[in-house]
This record gives structure tokens, sequence and C-alpha cells, in this order.
């Protein structure tokens, strides 16, 4: 059950809680999302029928799923992105020119969310997706963005969301994560060294003009390949290029 503050709605608050959870499970009755949030049933019900209302979500049988209505809003919200037309430029010529699972993500609310993905021929597929959400410390594309942030700024984050740890080789200390990101601007690049995912490597470059930071953007594939030189040298020099390729045409307000 989520927690919030004085200037809050906890009825909003519950509302949402619901809308993520049948976004996660796929669609739900009463009773599971009563299992799944601790809320009791007739506060659910009360939450599904002015849901359902208000056309939110879709009731089949007597499971609740999210509505069609998202789909309006999900290209409302991608209308409204700068430079969404670049961005899905060069992020698909990265990926036909590597061959890899190329991405761009930005910051919000202290997480990076995936604006744009397009897979290259040899691309194996990722469990992310346009709008999926992830930490900033377990990502290329988050440290990159983390390493153009001042250190206040980078501290409210862990303080909101801390270092929880993904994998064996997530980085879960503030020493080691600050390290790190001294490292990421001297070289202009970040790796991700299968500490989000098992088995995957990852190459990230920030995109900032004029101290305005537009978000990241990276490549991945399996460690197994993705690897040596290549890794090391190869595809870090891409992303780099990329990101200096979308900065250069982007129009900052």
């Amino acid at each position: 059950m989520g927690k919030g503050n004085k200037n809050t709605l906890r009825s909003v608050r519950i509302a949402c809680e619901l809308l993520e959870t049948l976004q996660q499970v796929g669609g739900a009755g009463i009773t599971e999302l009563a299992n799944e949030t601790n809320y009791s049933k007739s506060t659910i019900h009360r939450q599904m029928s002015t849901l359902l209302e208000q056309e939110y979500i879709i009731k089949k049988g007597t499971s609740y799923q999210l509505s069609l209505r998202y789909l309006d809003i999900s290209h409302h919200v991608s209308g409204q992105i700068e430079n969404y037309d670049v961005i899905k430029k060069e992020v698909k010529t990265l990926a036909k020119e590597t061959g890899e699972v190329a991405q761009f993500a930005t910051e919000e609310h202290g997480r990076i969310v995936y604006l744009y993905k397009s897979k290259g021929e040899q691309g194996v597929e990722t469990s992310s997706h346009i709008g999926t959400r992830e930490y900033l410390h377990s990502t290329s594309l988050g440290k990159s963005i983390l390493s153009q942030m001042s250190q206040d700024r980078v501290n409210e984050i862990l303080a909101r969301r801390g270092l929880p740890k993904k994998t064996k080789n997530t980085i879960t200390t503030r020493e080691a994560l600050f390290n790190e990101l001294e490292e990421i601007r001297e070289r202009g690049f970040a790796f991700d060294r299968e500490e989000n995912v098992m088995g995957l490597h990852c190459v990230a470059a920030p995109v900032i003009e004029d101290g305005i930071m537009l978000g990241a953007v990276s490549l991945s594939g399996p460690s197994s390949r993705i690897k040596g030189d290549r890794y090391e040298t190869e595809l870090p020099e891409i992303v780099t290029r990329t990101a200096n390729i979308i900065q250069l045409n982007s129009k900052f307000s």
C-alpha cells in the first residue's frame, strides 16, 4: 500500500495504484486486486466503478482491464516530446548500423523512461519498451544522465529511489556510484556490465546542450557477443556520435 503526505488525496493515490496493478498483471478481479494491493474489496469496488464510469478501464466478466483510452493518451504524450522525430530517426539508424537494440530514454521523477526503441537484425529482444520506467543507477542510460546532474540532485534521487540491487553486479553504494559518475563525465559515456539484467551489456551517451538535458541514447546486446574492443571502444564511439547528431539536430525551447 502506497504512502502519501498531507497534501495528497488518498482516493486518487489508490486509483493510481490500482491502475498500475492492472498494467502489471494485465487484468484482474476484485479479489486479486485486494490481494495485490492490500486494500479492502469495498474500497476497490468503489474505485473500479468510478474508473469504469470514466472509461479508464473496461470489464470483461469479473475481470477489469485498462481501456483503449490510453492509446489516445500515449499518442498525445509522444506529441509533447521535444525532438521526437529526430530521436526516432537517429535511434533507427543506430540500430540498423550496429544490428543491435538501440534505445533513447530521459529522466522523470527520478527514473529513466524509455521514449523510443529500435531493434537491429541481430538484436536480442529485451523487456524494455516505450514507456518502461527503470532505476537510474543500474542502467547505462540512467548513469549517463546522472553524470550530468549536480551532486545535490543525484542525492535527492537516491533518497527517493535508493540503490536497489538488480543483479550481483549492480552498484549499491553511494561512494561507488559517485566514483563511476566521475569516470563517465571524463570519458563521455556509460557502461552497464550486466548491472540491470544478467547476460546483457549496454553502453550509453548523454544528449545535453547548453545545460539542457534531453536524455541519453544506448545500445544493448548479449554479453556473450558484445565484449572486448567492440564493447569497450567501437560501440561507445558509435553511440557517442549518435548522441552528438541528436544534439546538433535538436531544437531546445
